[in-house]
C-alpha cells in the first residue's frame, strides 16, 4: 500500500513540475514578446510616455546647443565632445565642395573654381624660382617676415623675407605676412606687430597680416603654460596694432590648440587661417584660408612646402 502511495505522489509531483515548466515558458515567451514592445509597454505601465517620446526629448536636448555637438578624439577618453559656441559663426562653405586635382585643392562651385592657391614659405625653402611658382598656378605666397625664439624670446627678422616678397611681387603673385609667435604677454605681442609695420613699409601687400602663434611640442619652450586668456589679449592685441595700420589681420592655428587655448568668441572680428592637413577639413567654426598639407611641391621651390587654399581673394 505504501508503495503505491508513494507512486502516486511521484506521478503528482512530475505533472505539477511539468505544468510549472510549460507555464514558464508560455509566459517567458509573453513577457519578451510585450518587452519588445517598448513603446506599450512604457505607455501603459509607467508614466504615459511612449518611446518615440523619450527619443524626442532625448534628442532635443542634445540638439539645444545650435544643432551640433563638436566631436574629437582624444589619446585617453576616446572620443570627446565640445558644446558649440553659438556666437562663433561656422564655415561658410559647403565642404562638399572642396576639390582635389592633382594633389591641389579647389572650391568649386557651379562648375567654376571658386578659390585661390597659395603656399607658405620661409628662409627654410632655400632660393625660390618664383617666376616657375607663378606658372604652376599659385596666386598668393604667405612669407615669413620674422619669428621669435621659444627659448631665447629674442624676435628676429626672417632672412629671405625682403628677397622672397620682392621675388613674389615681381613674378605677379600676391603677398601676405606671417609673424611666428612665442609671446606671452600682450606688451610682447605688440612688440611683434611694430616689427612686423616698421618692415612692412613701403612694401606691396595684398594679402593679410597674421599672427602665428604655435606650442611647441618637441622640447621645452617660454610658452608652455601660456593661459587661455593672455594667448587670445596676444591675439588680439597684434591684430588690432596690425588693423590699425590699414592692414588685414589674420590668426593662424591648428584645429587643437584653437578649440582648447583660444576663447574663440573674443576672436570673431578677425579672419581665421586653418592649419588641418586632412583631405577635408573637419574644423567646425568658419576660416577664410585652410593650410592642408605640409608635404606639397610647387617646381620653383626645393623640396616640400605648405600649399593652401583661400576661399576669398583679399586682392579685390
Amino acid at each position: 500500500m505504501r508503495g503505491v502511495v508513494k507512486n502516486i505522489i511521484i506521478i503528482i509531483e512530475f505533472i505539477l513540475i511539468v505544468i510549472l515548466s510549460v507555464a514558464a515558458l508560455y509566459f517567458g515567451k509573453q513577457y519578451r514578446k510585450e518587452s519588445g514592445k517598448t513603446t506599450e509597454v512604457i505607455a501603459e505601465n509607467k508614466n504615459g510616455i511612449s518611446k518615440e517620446e523619450i527619443t524626442r526629448a532625448v534628442n532635443d536636448n542634445y540638439y539645444k546647443l545650435s544643432g551640433k555637438k563638436i566631436l574629437m578624439s582624444d589619446s585617453t577618453f576616446g572620443e570627446i565632445w565640445i558644446p558649440v559656441q553659438e556666437n562663433v559663426p561656422a564655415f561658410k562653405r559647403e565642404k562638399e565642395n572642396i576639390k582635389t586635382r592633382n594633389g591641389l585643392k579647389y572650391y568649386v562651385e557651379d562648375s567654376e573654381i571658386d578659390s585661390l592657391l597659395g603656399i607658405d614659405v620661409s628662409i627654410h625653402q632655400n632660393e625660390i624660382d618664383w617666376e616657375q611658382v607663378k606658372a604652376a598656378g599659385i596666386d598668393f605666397a604667405m612669407i615669413r617676415l620674422g619669428y621669435r625664439g621659444y627659448g631665447s624670446g629674442e624676435a628676429q627678422i626672417d632672412e629671405n623675407f625682403l628677397k622672397n616678397v620682392q621675388g613674389a611681387n615681381d613674378a605677379g603673385i600676391n603677398v601676405g605676412v606671417y609673424f611666428f609667435s612665442q609671446a606671452i604677454t600682450t606688451d610682447e605681442a605688440i612688440e611683434e606687430a611694430q616689427i612686423v609695420v616698421d618692415n612692412l613699409e613701403g612694401l606691396n601687400i595684398t594679402y593679410p597680416v597674421v599672427y602665428d602663434w604655435e606650442i611647441i611640442y618637441d622640447d621645452e619652450a617660454r610658452t608652455d603654460n601660456v593661459p587661455v586668456d593672455t594667448l587670445t589679449d596676444c591675439c588680439v592685441a597684434f591684430c588690432e596694432a596690425i588693423k590699425s595700420k590699414g592692414y588685414t589681420p589674420m590668426v593662424y592655428q591648428n584645429k587643437r590648440t584653437t578649440m582648447f587655448k583660444l576663447d574663440l568668441s573674443r576672436l570673431t572680428d578677425y579672419d581665421f587661417w586653418l592649419a588641418e592637413y586632412n583631405d577635408e577639413p573637419t574644423y567646425y567654426y568658419d576660416f577664410t584660408m585652410w593650410q592642408y598639407t605640409s608635404t606639397g611641391t610647387v617646381p620653383g621651390i626645393e623640396g616640400n612646402v605648405d600649399l593652401n587654399i583661400s576661399f576669398k581673394d583679399y586682392s579685390k
